[in-house]
């Protein structure tokens, strides 16, 4: 489990109190308002494929189950954290179909 930093800040304000980015939630985005790019990469993954699903906008429980139905799809493994989700193979087709088809309608292949 991942410790939280903690900061010491100083002001001339006796009332200050900062505010923690993490403590405001986002609101996952509706589906269709989503604009999800998938894209295959090998970078620093020792020339093994892993395609690559970027752009989601919304909270980090939303998008691991987003991820987990993509590994249960495409019958593969993965992960799912900084707004990325990472499905092992070249299952480029199959997600952007399954997406398409779970509402997510701006959903598009890039790269090569």
């Amino acid at each position: 489990m991942a410790k939280k930093k903690k900061y010491t800040f100083y002001s001339t304000d006796p009332d200050y109190e900062y505010q923690f980015d993490d403590e405001q939630g986002t609101e996952t985005v509706a589906p269709h308002a989503q604009k999800l790019r998938v894209s295959l990469d090998r970078k620093k993954r020792g020339g093994k494929k892993v395609t690559l699903v970027s752009g989601f906008i919304g909270q980090e429980e939303d998008l691991k189950t987003l991820g987990k139905q993509l590994k249960a799809k495409c019958g593969v493994g993965g992960s799912a954290k900084d707004g990325e989700i990472l499905i092992q193979g070249d299952q480029r087709n199959k997600i952007v179909q399954f997406l398409k088809d779970m509402g997510y309608s701006n959903t598009k292949k890039s790269g090569g």
